[in-house]
């Protein structure tokens, strides 16, 4: 699709159009001062006669003010674009800013500022969707989160097999609702960044083992941690949280009895999850990182999100996703924002 010529390119068509009009205008002022226009006129001053006159009354003072005015144009042209220029590479510069970012009207010329007021009209609506969706998300959660939790206390009274069985769907269900409002708070972020926080990687390793060893004690598998130099990074600290939590939850699942799953925090800005599975290809990571999409390990009362919410988290992040099968090992590998740890 071709582009529609920009706005520099029009004025300087619409200058050039204007010399060569204002050149013809004049031509024609010199041919009825002269009499140019009259045959006998012409005989009587000839071809030669009549090339001196255009040349000492047309063409000297074009080419002696050309120059200048051409330069003259060009200054004026790009000064009165500038405003637009210097805009424009703010709100580039903004692009991943926090929510309740303004186009600054000030920046604007004043034909301009009724697009600059129509920007921040769409920003200020997008502020507002992206709010509502994480808040309509927020109450869902709360709403099915509570009756989850009444029942799950409610079976604690069962002790038989069916008991147990009814507990592990209920535990799926709450690990359902939490995946879906993570995906809705990740789609809200995307359109409405929020403000980004130092998130120490090595603490929130920690934090998901000690969750989950308990977890592992009871299915007969080991989780051990390995603290190496790691760094501070940008972000929102739930959600990468959930991140390593999807990856530990599904190296849990992929382990046999008596394995062990290895949570590892560094060297620098990444952390990784190594499990006794058969690891995966990257081209398989790439699959299942899409929505709904479901390993051959994956649990039967899953949805297919996790590594869905993973990679989506990751992207958030300016990071990614790796894997090396070779060693079982998922790896998330973050943009360096802060400082290693000794």
């Amino acid at each position: 699709m071709t582009r529609p010529p920009s706005i520099f390119q029009r004025l300087v068509q619409g200058f050039t159009l204007m010399s060569i009009i204002g050149g013809t205008i004049l031509l024609l002022f010199v041919a009825v001062e002269y009499g140019l226009l009259s045959r006998s006129r012409r005989d009587e001053i000839q071809f030669v006669g009549i090339a001196n006159e255009v040349a000492d009354h047309v063409v000297v003072p074009l080419l002696v003010l050309i120059a200048p005015m051409t330069l003259a144009a060009l200054w004026v042209i790009r000064s009165s674009l500038r405003p637009l220029g210097v805009a424009a590479a703010r709100i580039e510069a903004a692009q991943a800013a926090d929510k309740g970012f303004r186009v600054e009207v000030e920046d604007f010329p004043a034909e301009a500022t009724g697009f600059a007021d129509a920007v921040n009209g769409l920003l200020a609506r997008l502020d507002e969707a992206a709010t509502r969706q994480e808040a309509f998300a927020a109450d869902v959660a709360h709403e099915l989160r509570t009756p989850l939790a009444v029942l799950a206390l409610e079976l604690d009274r069962l002790d038989s097999e069916d008991g147990r069985r009814l507990k592990r769907d209920v535990a799926a269900m709450s690990r359902l609702v939490d995946q879906l409002l993570m995906l809705a708070q990740l789609d809200a972020q995307a359109v409405a960044p929020a403000t980004a926080a130092p998130v120490n990687l090595g603490e929130a390793a920690t934090e998901i083992v000690a969750q989950y060893a308990s977890l592992a004690i009871d299915e007969g598998k080991s989780l051990a941690l390995a603290l190496e130099p790691a760094a501070t990074v940008e972000g929102r600290r739930e959600a990468i949280a959930a991140a390593l939590r999807n990856l530990v939850e599904n190296g849990l699942r992929v382990t046999p009895a008596g394995g062990v799953v290895t949570v590892t925090a560094g060297p620098g800005a990444r952390l990784s999850v190594i499990d006794g599975g058969p690891g995966l290809a990257p081209a398989r990571l790439a699959e299942l990182s899409q929505r709904y999409r479901r390993g051959d390990h994956a649990s039967g009362s899953g949805a297919g999100l996790g590594l869905a919410i993973v990679s989506r988290i990751m992207a958030a992040h300016g990071g990614r996703v790796e894997s090396r099968p070779d060693r079982s090992e998922l790896i998330l590998v973050f943009p360096r924002a802060g400082k290693d740890r000794s």
